[in-house]
């Protein structure tokens, strides 16, 4: 009789964001996933059944151990910032940059079994300026310096990742870049600007912008880890639309902001509690940007939604939330509750 053959075990990097969570939930319904661990610095948001969750720094320094002790084969690094304002460029530093040191070193440590890793980035790597290309490919270098933390946070790791798979040819690294988010449960700078009463934009400028539906995100970094995806692929909805027709679709009027000292009035508008638009998204408002996602279609992934069909999903679920509300109080995660109904003798247990 052979022996049974292992399933899978997974580590998850930012178990408490949008995508650590709903990525954690994926992989306990699949049977060939034997362990899911989650890390991050605060508690998860969504009911998780049998995902082990271990609290840690911003820089991941438990990282080393926890890869020898679980003997994870794969990592799924989903707890990079991208969005600059829920916390500071300092600790976007020590999340995106000294986490990412510490994963990678964690890796291609002595004892460690990984064989299969994905990063979930951003297209924040492009930037956005007057002299891009149309469709920017994953080759196409950006055509302007970066000069915000968060994109110079990303272009680093990514730069340590690639002397990682130079370094670890053994071990199969994706790089999923993500367009801008839209969705009925993530909340963005961008989503939250097409829900204001007056909807903001740059007088003089009508970029053309493409977007991605969250699930997407969800089905594509599952994707890489099913199909231990190697290399660099964007991930976005087809075609793009001018942020006027985005406008429009959302149903609510624009209010000019004047092209020149535009960040001062985002800071006041931050200020105020109304939108908060940081320097890389503004400059997004300007000149919009696209990227070629054919290589992703090419490895069999297929989009649920294309830009437009994003947008009024975006919309619709706006429209039924205004209407009926919250569907129900917030999952909150509670160590000793969760402890009990895992492993308590008095909790019956089917089968």
């Amino acid at each position: 009789m052979s022996a049974a053959v292992p399933g899978r075990r997974v580590l998850i990097t930012g178990l408490a964001s949008y995508w650590g969570g709903r990525l954690a939930q994926a992989f306990e319904r699949d049977p060939r996933v034997e362990v899911v661990v989650g890390l991050d610095t605060s508690e998860p948001v969504v009911e998780l059944e049998r995902t082990e969750f271990v609290r840690t720094d911003e820089n991941f320094s438990i990282m080393a151990r926890l890869v020898r002790a679980t003997q994870v084969d794969t990592i799924v690094h989903a707890g990079l910032v991208v969005d600059s304002t829920v916390t500071s460029d300092r600790r976007i530093h020590e999340r995106n940059v000294i986490g990412t040191m510490n994963l990678l070193a964690a890796a291609a440590g002595e004892g460690a079994a990984v064989r299969s890793l994905v990063v979930k980035s951003s297209t924040l790597v492009y930037g956005a300026a007057p002299g891009d290309p149309v469709w920017f490919t994953e080759r196409t270098p950006r055509s302007t310096p970066a000069r915000t933390r968060v994109e110079r946070s990303l272009l680093e790791v990514e730069r340590y990742l690639r002397s990682y798979r130079e370094e670890q040819p053994e071990v199969r690294v994706a790089v999923l870049r993500c367009a801008n988010v839209l969705g009925d449960e993530l909340v963005t700078p961008l989503g939250r600007a097409l829900s204001l009463p007056l909807i903001p934009r740059i007088a003089g400028f009508d970029p053309l912008l493409q977007f991605v539906e969250e699930g997407d995100v969800v089905r594509a970094m599952r994707f890489a880890v099913d199909r231990q995806l190697e290399g660099v692929f964007n991930v976005a909805g087809d075609g793009r639309l001018p942020w006027s027709e985005i406008c429009a679709l959302a149903g609510r009027p624009t209010v000019p902001l004047p092209p020149l000292g535009t960040a001062a009035l985002s800071n006041v508008g931050a200020r105020l509690g109304l939108v908060d638009l940081p320097p890389q998204l503004l400059d997004l408002l300007r000149y919009g940007r696209g990227v070629d996602t054919r290589r992703l279609a090419a490895a069999g992934f297929r989009f649920r939604f294309d830009t437009a069909g994003a947008t009024r999903h975006f919309v619709e679920a706006q429209r039924l939330r205004r209407v009926v509300g919250s569907t129900g109080p917030a999952y909150r995660y509670q160590g000793d509750v969760e402890s009990f109904f895992r492993h308590s003798p008095a909790v019956v247990r089917p089968g």
